[in-house]
Order: structure tokens, then C-alpha cells, then sequence
């Protein structure tokens, strides 16, 4: 009853904040269950992969000042070096937002920023390094995704054989292990419907709360993303080592639903705003294509390929994707001609380009504001994957939208500033905290 009633109460905050009219200028793929920014974003946290020969050589959460009136706007203000390389990849907030986490895909350590007391300058408040033994084996902590008091995090393999099997798992906001979650496979479906195989990769989790629904992709495991790039592509066994599923789970039970059928792993999930479009998009890194998963006349999830990516024979590997708060328009990334192509998603079932643009020899993360009006890019993939020479690019480069055309606002070389690969987003606000 109290978990039904939660349900309820969850589904009814998330119509108010949709049926709300925009007050912010926050990311757009963030957990619904977060407080907004309300007004311009002050900072915004740039999670950093150690490079060698480049500064301390240590991953390091870089804060950089984009307020609109500031004489340092542009700039990095604080750096926050945690020490060593741990593959640095992923980050977010919990749900009070008070708090960032922020993991290593390599060592499995996870670190906790206090962001709260000073948004222009976070601090290492908590590390913990028992995700492996807490979660019963799970390996490469990824997406930190904010639920009421929790925080999921998605795994991407496992310490038995380093594949991509993997598990969900659960930590309260004060960082106490919680529970784990298997991914369901072919020989262990654990009661969910199988639509071709059940693989048991992990990557990316999103949540629909009115729907009561929660899906996850799959990516790659240890023994993969920690290989050198070059070397992968040319290794057979390694190329057959991909996800190729989306799961859709009970939010509240975190029970295993359906299994569907998503060939060439897919990477980013993100939901439709508007409280009647019960759908999501997701796209491959091998294939080239944007599917859209959503729910049919029967109350069953199903998974369509619904465009393709620039020329998928040429594998541009898209990478990020990011929805316009209007679930008009839709941000790809592709990492290896390093563009940013802006679909017009109006029509979910038939995705059109409408724009591109080169942001540099690669990219990979992009988030944009709420009200659509500033994109921002990242270059880092993987420290093994990463372009080599001249062409490995590091960056956070600001871009304003003016509906037609991406204009430069400033750019930051990270590999000049000493800071190393950039990887992740995440937007702050002392707004946020104030009174």
C-alpha cells in the first residue's frame, strides 16, 4: 500500500513539474525526481580523466564559471584531483542534489562531491571503494541516475570474467549499499519476457514514474573498454562482445519486465518530457541508429530502429544524444567525425536531420539548457579509445542556439590547461541553495 501510494505521489510531482512552465536552464537529461535550477546555470562540473605527461596526471572534477556577467566566465575556477586514473567516466547528482557522485570504470572507486556549500568550488566528501564487494561482484560503476533517497548506478561487467553481464545496484544518498540487481540473461530471464536473447549487459538507466517503468541498456564489458580501440575493432571475438538489448523493468520492484531487442549497442536512454508521450529514444553505437522504444496499444514496450545516423557504413559511433525540453528536437553526437547533428524528433517514429556541425576531430558528451538556448560539448570517450596525435582533442566547448545555427561561446583546452580528458557535464547553481 505505502509503495502503491508512492507511486501516486511520484507520478503526480512529475505531471506538476511537466504541465509547469519552464523556469530553468537546466540539462535536460537529468532525473525527474531532482530539484531544477531555476535561471541561468552558474557552473558547470567537468568529470576528468588523468593523462600522462598532462598536469598531475590524476582524474579531477573541473568547475568551470559560465555565469553570464562574470569577469571569469569561460574559465576554469577549481579543480578537485582525486588522485591516480581510475577511468573517470560517468556522473550525478543525488536526489537532494546536494551531493555529486562520480565514478571509475577501471578501479571502481566512486567519489562523493559536496556541491552544496560552495557550488564554485565542490569537495571530496566521501570515496568509496567496496562497490565490487558490496554489490556481490558487479564491476564498472557508469550511470549514477538520482531516485528518491537512492541512487541507482548501473554496472557495465562483472570480477568473474570480465564480460558484460552485469547488475544494477542500488546506494541510500548517505552511501549504504542498498541492494543488487542482476541483469536478466537467456538462461536466468528472472520472469521477464524475452524478445530474441537476453544478454545481461548493462549501461545507461532512465525512469518514466507515471509509467512505473525503468529501462537500461547495454554496452560492452571490462575486457572491451579497457582494450585499446584500434586493436578491438580488428579482434573479432571483441566486436561480438556488445550489448544488444534494452530492459524494461517494474520501477518499484525492480523486477525485470521485458527484454527487447536492440542490435548494436545501444548507449544513452532518454525519456520524452510531455507527460503523454510515453516513449524514449536510444541509439547504437554500431549500427548508426536512433530507436525508439515505446508502448503499444496493449501496454507492451516494443523497440523500433526509426533512422539512421550520417552513414552508418562509415561507423560514426554516435555517442551522447540529448532531447529538447519540448520533445521537439534531439542532439546526437558521433564521435568519430566529431559532429553534433540536431534531429527533428516532432514525430517520433520518423527522426530528420535538420542541422550538423563539426565540433572537433572527436566529441562525445553534449548537454544542453532547458530553455534549449546553450549546448555544451565534451571530447572524451574512453583513455583507450580516444583518437591518437593531433586528433586527440580535449575540450569543453560552449555553444549558444539560436534555433538555426550553433554559435561559439568560448572554448576550454584541457589537455593546455593541464586538466586531461573531458569527459562528463553536469550543470550547478548556488541558486540552488541560497535562503
Amino acid at each position: 500500500m505505502i509503495a502503491r501510494f508512492m507511486t501516486i505521489l511520484a507520478a503526480f510531482t512529475l505531471v506538476l513539474v511537466f504541465q509547469a512552465p519552464p523556469l530553468g536552464a537546466d540539462e535536460t537529461c537529468q532525473s525527474p525526481y531532482m530539484p531544477k535550477i531555476t535561471g541561468q546555470e552558474e557552473y558547470v562540473y567537468v568529470w576528468t580523466l588523468g593523462q600522462d605527461g598532462v598536469g598531475d596526471a590524476s582524474d579531477k572534477l573541473v568547475t568551470i564559471d559560465v555565469r553570464p556577467d562574470s569577469k571569469t566566465r569561460g574559465k576554469v575556477i577549481n579543480s578537485h584531483s582525486v588522485g591516480g586514473q581510475h577511468e573517470a567516466h560517468h556522473a550525478g547528482f543525488t536526489s537532494d542534489r546536494r551531493h555529486l557522485w562520480a565514478g571509475g570504470l577501471d578501479t571502481n572507486n566512486i567519489y562523493v562531491f559536496d556541491v552544496a556549500t560552495d557550488p564554485s568550488n565542490p569537495k571530496l566528501v566521501k570515496t568509496i571503494d567496496t562497490f565490487v564487494s558490496d554489490s556481490g561482484g558487479a564491476v564498472g560503476p557508469h550511470t549514477f541516475y538520482a531516485l528518491p533517497g537512492r541512487m541507482m548506478i548501473t554496472a557495465l561487467s562483472n570480477d568473474k570474467d570480465n564480460s558484460g553481464r552485469t547488475a544494477l545496484v542500488e546506494y541510500s544518498n548517505d552511501g549504504k549499499f542498498v541492494a543488487t540487481h542482476w541483469m536478466p540473461t537467456s538462461d536466468k530471464p528472472q520472469g521477464a519476457k524475452v524478445n530474441g536473447t537476453a544478454d545481461g549487459y548493462g549501461y545507461d538507466v532512465r525512469v518514466n514514474p507515471k509509467k512505473n517503468v525503468m529501462l537500461t541498456s547495454s554496452f560492452t564489458g571490462w575486457s572491451n573498454y579497457m582494450m585499446d580501440f584500434g586493436k578491438m575493432v580488428k579482434d573479432e571475438d571483441a566486436m561480438k562482445r556488445f550489448g544488444q538489448t534494452v530492459v524494461v523493468w517494474d520501477l518499484h520492484t525492480k523486477k525485470p519486465k521485458q527484454v527487447l531487442n536492440v542490435p548494436g549497442a545501444p548507449l544513452e536512454i532518454r525519456w520524452a518530457w510531455d507527460p503523454e508521450h510515453n516513449y524514449a529514444f536510444t541509439t547504437t553505437a554500431l549500427t548508426s541508429q536512433i530507436w525508439l522504444i515505446h508502448e503499444d496499444d496493449n501496454g507492451e514496450w516494443q523497440a523500433t530502429a526509426v533512422a539512421d545516423i550520417g552513414d552508418p557504413k562509415k561507423l560514426p559511433v554516435p555517442v551522447d544524444i540529448s532531447i529538447s525540453s519540448d520533445d521537439k528536437t534531439m542532439w546526437v553526437d558521433t564521435f568519430m567525425d566529431g559532429k553534433a547533428r540536431l534531429f527533428d524528433i516532432s514525430n517520433p517514429k520518423a527522426p530528420k536531420q535538420i542541422y550538423e556541425k563539426e565540433i572537433g576531430k572527436q566529441i562525445n558528451m553534449v548537454s544542453q539548457s532547458w530553455d534549449g538556448k546553450r549546448v555544451y560539448f565534451t571530447s572524451s570517450l574512453l583513455a583507450n579509445w580516444d583518437k591518437k596525435g593531433d586528433d586527440n582533442e580535449q575540450y569543453l566547448k560552449a555553444y549558444d542556439w539560436d534555433g538555426k545555427e550553433l554559435k561559439e561561446a568560448f572554448e576550454i583546452d584541457f589537455t593546455k590547461e593541464g586538466l586531461g580528458r573531458a569527459h562528463i557535464m553536469r550543470f550547478g547553481s548556488g541558486e540552488l541553495y541560497s535562503g
